[in-house]
């Protein structure tokens, strides 16, 4: 029998793994997962670090997005693991509050990168000969400052006031990490107006990017399609594909989430959707960004000829 040591303002995570076999093979899995994420963005960051030829605004970008996704994963399954392996389900206030602010602030800024991902191949493709002035160094610099400084502000706010509304009900979180919106169920007062401000966030952070980057990759599949060169038109696909599923991916869980209304959600579905944008997207992202793409893979080739250099 599970023994919590719930104080009075420790809440409980219920978690995604079932007290059985299954909930074993489920954690297993996750955590190779966990593994898989962790090593493959760290290799995508000293990958890039370390060759010169993808010191460029794309993989400046993407380096971003490694790191985010590293600190993304770690804010959730470490936490869900232990409390699976010691049996203790409770989370303190302030480690609540912690990895509340983390998950937002990593998962707002993640949606505005990868909109500044899709301006960059949008204008490297469209206007090649202006991608030195529009995407230079300072632009891309100011890019991810902004994603990051407006996913920090957006999450300060929502967690300085999810954290003051009164809990009197039940301590239990019907989820594996403290999600807001699972949080609002447990409150003593009417929440509406707080979900709808977290709704005006999700159409912000998630609808309008999204649109943006399907209008842009709308109009560099048209550009793509007019292009004379075979070569160019097969590496244009292949790097709009790569991107689309990582949005896709990433997108469509947290839009069809957080843009419902509480009536029309359970939390396992909640549960199940949020493991696509938490766990999967983040092991998805290395693997989709190396094994398709012929400059990353060259990069690794004259990575591995230097060690071998070296140890000769």
């Amino acid at each position: 029998m599970e023994t919590y040591n719930q104080t009075s303002t420790d809440f409980i995570l219920l978690g995604l793994f079932p007290p059985s076999r299954f909930g074993m093979f489920l954690f297993i899995f996750i955590v190779l997962i966990f593994l898989i994420a962790l090593f493959g963005n760290l290799f995508m960051i000293l990958l890039i670090f370390l060759d010169t030829h993808l010191h460029t605004p794309m993989y400046f970008l993407l380096s971003q997005l490694s790191f985010i996704d590293l600190n993304y994963i770690s804010t959730i399954v470490p936490k869900m693991a232990c409390n699976f392996l010691l049996g203790n389900k409770s989370i303190s206030f302030i480690g609540c509050g912690m990895q509340s602010f983390f998950f937002m602030t990593l998962a707002g800024t993640e949606a505005l990168l990868l909109t500044s991902m899709a301006y960059d191949r949008y204008v490297a493709i469209c206007f090649p000969l202006h991608y030195s002035i529009r995407i230079s160094r300072k632009v891309c610099v100011l890019m991810i400052i902004g994603s990051w400084m407006t996913g920090s502000i957006n999450s300060c706010a929502h967690t300085i006031y999810a954290f003051q509304i009164p809990y009197c009900k039940s301590r239990a979180i019907n989820h594996f990490f403290c999600d807001v919106p699972a949080m609002l169920t447990l409150a003593c007062i009417d929440t509406w107006i707080y979900e709808y401000t977290v709704f005006v966030s999700a159409i912000f952070f998630l609808l309008l990017p999204f649109i943006g980057i399907a209008c842009s990759y709308g109009r560099v599949l048209f550009a793509v399609y007019h292009m004379q060169s075979a070569e160019g038109r097969k590496k244009a696909y292949s790097t709009c594909s790569t991107h689309l599923t990582v949005v896709t991916f990433y997108y469509m869980p947290f839009a069809y989430t957080y843009l419902r209304p509480r009536s029309l959600r359970t939390p396992t579905e909640d549960k199940i959707l949020a493991v696509f944008y938490t766990i999967l997207t983040p092991v998805l992202n290395p693997i989709i960004y190396s094994l398709r793409n012929k400059e990353v893979m060259g990069a690794l080739r004259r990575l591995t000829k230097r060690i071998c250099s070296v140890k000769m």
